[in-house]
């Protein structure tokens, strides 16, 4: 089963986006290859659900964090290498020995460039094996798979023909035989060996820029838990994305799996659900998280709702848009899967008599499914006394200090049940009253 997870969900937390500002994936494309951005793209977008396999892959980016090694290959030289692979590949001898001569007998009559580039191709794949061979033998002692990943590409450089590959003086002028040979060699019966080592180069791109991001932001690794556990334990957690973030904690498990949210708004609620999210979603990519450090059950998949819009397109109001998305969070939840759900400010934009209705009836109704794990905001605070009946429910609320009139926000959360109401305060401080002549 793959990890579940809606377009909504990925558009609130600001998940993918190369150029798309703010979006968690720019924070970790420092990659340098374009075989490494796209094997980056692949690892974002399909978190693990295996506790072993992502506690596999922090493991790699740890050993990588300490050892704090640089990226050793020239990016154009590998895009050369690649380029140079995949032109003519797994052609018959006979074939690359016909292109060969004739791509020659081109450059010379009308500037073909392609000869040109072939031997260039061929100058950067021995720079490049060169550079990888040389970097495996300064290489420690490094953790689980990874090492046998080490071990079979430092194999598959001490093969002789590789050897006598590297070997070659890129100065000198190559004999036309020998350029045949290598050619095929490299194309046709090294074909999967090159494409390994490709692949190890984009791996190396990869586990160096991610690691390097987690030693730069001060990011840590999450530690992966069967989902029998069902627990979430994260402590000094903040968004990745926004500058000098207050950390909270939070603790949700099988005896409270379900997080009530109280505050007034601006008091940072949607910050900290979004927080909750994105680490979430890391933790189960195995790349590194904004927090102090983290345990974690893993999830069958993530959903939100904390920026539901109408939809004009097909006649939804604001109100009837938050009753479809509650409907797919509930079908989700009652499917049986491991799921992390999260609402803001459930059915705002209805009155206040049905939000308070709704919202008693849906969080009570989501707490019955204890194998996922829920946080729930609002302002109307009397919901939360009328759920303190509820074992499994636990209560957190955003304050709000006031200085003099002004209110002013720790972002920090605490334990208990907000008793804040600033909204005709916040009005009155605008000024609003007074340009209406109130």
């Amino acid at each position: 089963m793959s990890f579940s997870i809606d377009r909504q969900t990925i558009e609130e937390l600001n998940l993918p986006g190369k150029f798309r500002s703010g979006s968690v994936y720019s924070l970790f494309n420092h990659v340098k290859t374009r075989g490494g951005e796209q094997l980056l793209d692949k690892m974002f977008l399909s978190p693990l659900e295996d506790p072993g396999s992502i506690n596999e892959r922090t493991a790699v980016f740890r050993f990588f964090q300490k050892e704090q090694l640089s990226f050793p290959f020239d990016a154009g030289q590998v895009g050369l290498m690649r380029e140079y692979v995949d032109t003519g590949a797994k052609e018959s001898f006979l074939k690359v020995f016909t292109g060969t001569i004739i791509k020659k007998w081109l450059s010379g009559l009308a500037r073909d460039e392609r000869y040109k580039k072939n031997i260039q191709g061929l100058q950067a794949a021995i720079i490049v094996l060169n550079k990888c061979y040389s970097f495996l033998e300064t290489m420690s002692a490094v953790p689980g798979t990874w090492a046998e990943r080490i071990k079979e590409v430092r194999t598959l450089l001490s093969d002789k023909r590789v050897e006598r590959l590297r070997s070659i003086d890129i100065y000198k002028s190559l004999p036309l035989k020998s350029l045949v040979f290598y050619n095929h060699l490299i194309k046709n019966k090294l074909h999967q060996e090159i494409e390994n080592v490709l692949l190890f180069i984009y791996e190396l791109d990869v586990n160096i820029a991610v690691s390097d991001v987690a030693r730069s932001k001060g990011f840590v690794f999450a530690k992966a838990l069967a989902f029998e556990k069902n627990v979430l334990s994260v402590t000094n957690l903040y968004h990745p994305g926004v500058e000098k973030a207050v950390g909270n904690s939070l603790l949700l498990d099988q005896n409270s799996n379900v997080l009530f949210l109280t505050g007034a708004n601006m008091a940072g609620k949607s910050t900290l659900m979004k927080s909750v999210g994105i680490t979430m979603y890391l933790a189960h990519v195995g790349f590194p998280v904004a927090a102090a450090s983290m345990e974690f059950s893993v999830r069958q998949g993530l959903y939100s709702s904390i920026n539901v819009a109408d939809n004009i397109n097909l006649g939804y109001s604001h109100f009837y848009a938050e009753v479809v998305r509650v409907k797919q969070a509930a079908e989700a939840a009652a499917s049986g899967k491991r799921l992390l759900l999260m609402f803001d400010e459930l059915f705002k934009g209805t009155n206040v008599k049905d939000a308070y209705d709704g919202t008693l009836a849906v969080t009570e109704g989501f707490s019955e499914y204890r194998n996922c794990l829920f946080i729930v905001s609002t302002h109307i605070i009397e919901v939360g006394e009328a759920l303190k009946e509820r074992d499994n429910i636990r209560f957190g609320y955003m304050p709000t200090v006031m200085d003099g009139a002004r209110p002013r926000y720790t972002y920090k959360m605490e334990e208990g049940i907000t008793e804040d109401r600033q909204g005709m305060m916040i009005i009155r401080n605008e000024g609003i009253l007074e340009l209406m002549g109130c």
